[in-house]
């Protein structure tokens, strides 16, 4: 939820305000009176009540006026009150909250930034300011950066308490349109999310044109630089017990953003580069800039027609223009499975045996996983072979991987039942 604003009712003029509740009739024409005879018996103090009915009207046109403003000034009060009441508890909550730590920095700059407050934990995300940012990263220099979101990029950063951090900094027009738009959903969705699965939100700047998020630093990269080269240091490939551990992760993440909560959230673009690993290659999911909260069923209800992802991981039916649904977050997993066991890149076309063309990853693998032969498409450097544990376990993902994976969304499983699968692996 973002700042809430009050709105003071403001008091009709006193005239409008009576004649809408009908407590005076409209002045009368003439202060005259007609000529009438009283009758002998009236005491004095009868000719007095001609003379007070301009005065009575004077009276309840002041009164109703009074009644009007009165209620409104103490609502304008308690609103006022409420209001200044509010941003203390939020802030108490803030330092106590377990979940979302206070980032050492210096005072955010507030002078352009819009903050965040809600009743969700949204509003524990601490504000920081673009001079703060800017300085942790080198100014934003190529030479800190550590990874491409689907909005910008994102940089490593040292804080003054020297805390390292990751840094999304939106690209483009992110203040404005399309691009400010998902800033503000990815805070109200992100700042409301807790599982250890989940890469953290801590903050956020938001100052002229620039829309900026500050996450975690997870130190071991992501899942993509292990898979492909980058990060092992000793050219050594992930062993087999952290590729399981991470796909295990990455499941619970998905199960818990489409089933552990209401609405649903959907991901959007799941891919390798999106996972990043923690101390014990534990999965941490990564950026949301394609998160929206989808209203009704997560495997019903669609987010957008327009078609999102990286390529090699997308949904056939998202390029046919079917709208993005918890099914083509759950194609995307699969297609992550198949990288995962096979360290082949979804976005490279493999060279079948038996083919002149070279084919798509993802159907080379299904139809050597549908004809019983998923122990050829192992990744060779982690040395599963013949029988045994791994090899079973293994086997039992491509399984997923193929069910996921299927062209039509209705065959595909749900992430609820896809977590339950691997628990029996």
């Amino acid at each position: 939820m973002l700042t809430a604003t009050w709105r003071q009712s403001q008091p009709l003029p006193a005239e409008k305000a009576v004649d809408s509740i009908g407590l005076a009739p409209p002045p009368p024409t003439s202060l005259f009176l007609p000529r009438f005879t009283r009758p002998r018996h009236q005491n004095h103090r009868a000719a007095g009540h001609a003379m007070d009915v301009p005065v009575l009207a004077l009276i309840v046109v002041a009164g109703a006026s009074v009644a009007v403003a009165v209620p409104c000034l103490l609502l304008a009060f308690l609103c006022r009150r409420s209001r200044n009441s509010l941003k203390p508890l939020i802030h108490q909550r803030c330092r106590s909250s377990p979940s979302r730590p206070a980032l050492p920095v210096s005072a955010p700059d507030t002078s352009s930034s819009w903050s965040l407050y809600g009743a969700d934990a949204g509003a524990c995300l601490q504000k920081l300011s673009l001079a703060d940012l800017a300085a942790a990263t080198g100014g934003f220099s190529p030479d800190n950066i550590i990874g491409d979101g689907s909005f910008g990029f994102v940089y490593r950063a040292v804080l003054p308490s020297g805390a390292a951090v990751a840094v999304k900094r939106l690209s483009g027009d992110g203040a404005a349109g399309a691009g400010n738009r998902e800033f503000r959903a990815e805070l109200e969705v992100l700042g409301s999310l807790s599982h250890p699965n989940l890469a953290r939100l801590l903050g956020y700047c938001a100052a002229g044109r620039d829309r900026i998020l500050v996450y975690e630093l997870l130190e071991r990269g992501s899942l993509d630089a292990w898979l492909h080269g980058e990060a092992d240091e000793d050219g050594e490939a992930l062993p087999w017990p952290a590729r399981l551990r991470v796909a295990r992760g990455a499941a619970a993440a998905l199960a818990f953003l489409h089933h552990g909560r209401r609405p649903p959230v959907l991901h959007r673009d799941v891919k390798s580069s999106n996972v990043l690993l923690g101390e014990g290659f534990e999965a941490k999911l990564a950026d949301f800039g394609l998160a929206r909260i989808v209203r009704g069923s997560p495997a019903k209800s669609h987010v957008s027609t327009q078609a999102a992802g990286t390529a090699g991981y997308v949904a056939p039916e998202i390029w046919a223009g079917v709208g993005a649904t918890a099914k083509a977050d759950v194609y995307s997993f699969g297609v992550l499975v198949i990288e995962i066991v096979t360290g082949h890149r979804p976005s490279w076309p493999v060279k079948a045996k038996n083919r002149e063309k070279e084919v798509d990853m993802v159907d080379w693998a299904r139809e050597k996983i549908g004809a019983g032969q998923a122990s050829e498409i192992m990744d060779r450097r982690i040395g599963i072979g013949g029988q045994g544990k791994e090899m079973d376990e293994a086997k039992g993902l491509l399984e997923i991987a193929w069910q996921c994976t299927d062209s039509g969304q209705k065959n595909r499983s749900t992430m609820e039942e896809v977590v339950a699968m691997m628990n029996r692996i």
